[in-house]
């Protein structure tokens, strides 16, 4: 199941895509301000979904939103995640933080103000304030059923879907400041999309992520590759902390982000990120000073 959220006839609307991702099926909804946090709740409380409420619409003539536009509390974003990702960053962001052991991942958190859809606009903030912003391919699983000290054994039970997030990141700001949070939450720094696919249809476990600029391939990487998996990070995140149903926990990023590169190569006006998740489907944005 494919979950979205669009705009057609200047109405926003929530729905279903088909798997082939060209079709979308506008369901009965009478606020549509949360995306598809309706729709998911209804499927952790086991009830129908709603109606149609509308002819199925090609997606090339809809605006796709992200599928939650508006999530109702921080996103929980992993760092260091990947080995090579590390070791790119082990004498930058990682100086500090190197783990001897990989004991515990570390977890941050983004604003949920900053999410836009998978094809809008980045707003680069003027170099005034960062002239070091760089982006960050990313999985972020969508949890279902909620929980509270979730244990590893049980933790895919609590997954409802997966969606992708550029985790889009000022690195001067996220260095300065040493905790990472502002760094990481500038309007629109976060886009999500391209919809949410259902963990019946596929396994973040083990799936291919891929990340361009302008073009060129700067990420690619698989999920099987992560340090800490899945179930870790839900277990993890639920440690004296409730887990709803809706909230993101975004996995990590591969190597390849542009600090990593000697010299460094950040992003600027009219740069455009496309990430590409295999069964999911991919988001591409326009970095602009607009």
């Amino acid at each position: 199941m494919r979950m979205a959220s669009w705009l057609w006839g200047g109405v926003a609307h929530i729905g279903l895509v088909s798997t082939c991702g060209r079709e979308a099926t506008p369901l009965a909804c009478k606020d549509t301000s949360r995306g598809v946090q309706p729709l998911i709740d209804a499927l952790v409380a086991g009830e129908p979904l709603p109606n149609p409420s509308g002819p199925r619409l090609p997606v090339s003539a809809i605006s796709l939103l992200a599928p939650l536009p508006r999530p109702w509390r921080s996103l929980l974003c992993v760092g260091r995640n990947y080995r090579a990702h590390a070791a790119e960053l082990s004498t930058t962001v990682f100086k500090d933080s190197a783990a001897k052991d990989d004991d515990w991942p570390i977890v941050f958190a983004k604003l949920p103000q900053c999410v836009v859809g998978p094809f809008d606009t980045v707003r680069l903030p003027g170099t005034h304030i960062s002239d070091q912003i760089d982006y960050e391919s990313e999985l972020a699983l969508v949890i279902g059923k909620g929980g509270y000290n979730i244990t590893k054994a049980d933790a895919m039970e609590h997954v409802l879907g997966y969606t992708i997030i550029n985790d889009v990141t000022a690195r001067d700001v996220q260095m300065r400041h040493k905790q990472w949070d502002l760094g990481k939450s500038f309007d629109t720094f976060c886009p999500m999309g391209p919809w949410i696919v259902t963990s019946d249809e596929l396994d973040g476990r083990d799936t291919r992520i891929r990340g361009w600029v302008n073009g060129a391939l700067r990420q690619d990487a698989s999920t099987k590759d992560l340090i800490f998996d899945i179930p870790t990070l839900i277990e993890t995140c639920s440690r004296g902390i409730t887990l709803y149903p809706g909230d993101i926990i975004a996995t990590g990023t591969p190597a390849g982000v542009g600090m990593g590169m000697q010299p460094p190569r950040w992003l600027t006006n009219g740069d455009v990120v496309r990430i590409e998740i295999d069964g999911l489907g991919a988001i591409e944005n326009r970095f602009d000073y607009a």
